[in-house]
């Protein structure tokens, strides 16, 4: 089992035995962003980086091949392995743009309010920020963020 369930990685096998893809690393993200092929989600993409930046106080990071995210978090699984994930962040997928909310999923009333979209366990899928309500999004993510350095070290 995953301590906690908002985890963005996958439940641990041997820690020997899995090497964890979503690290940071030093590539650009407005490079990685400007590659984007959709006008739309390109679009959307900087508008998120500029709302995550603003609300993080944090500089994007490139996490991973696909996921620009901000700050850090430390994890721990119920096995006692632990990792680093970002605090919060997003990836402009083909399908839709994945927003990384963790426990800002929990928050059911602003979810009710945001408008089109689906959601995971710590993930919220969207097909354009036109499509939902960005006051709600931002309240979501700032709660996300809020929640994330309550339960735990952050950087």
């Amino acid at each position: 089992m995953v301590w906690p369930s908002y985890n963005f990685g996958a439940e641990p096998m041997a820690a020997s035995k899995r090497k964890i893809k979503t690290v940071e690393r030093r590539a650009d993200p407005i490079a990685f962003i400007d590659k984007v092929k959709s006008e739309v989600k390109r679009k959307d993409s900087h508008e998120l980086l500029a709302m995550m930046r603003d609300i993080t106080g944090a500089p994007p990071k490139m996490w991973g091949p696909s996921i620009v995210g901000f700050g850090s978090h430390r994890y721990v699984y119920a096995s006692g392995r632990e990792g680093e994930m970002c605090l919060t962040g997003f990836s402009p997928r083909s399908g839709a743009l994945v927003v990384y909310l963790g426990p800002g999923i929990e928050n059911e009333k602003l979810m009710a309010r945001l408008g089109k979209h689906e959601h995971g366990k710590g993930c919220l899928y969207i097909n354009t920020l036109d499509d939902v309500d960005r006051e709600i999004l931002r309240k979501l993510i700032e709660y996300a963020v809020a929640e994330m350095r309550k339960r735990g070290p952050a950087k």
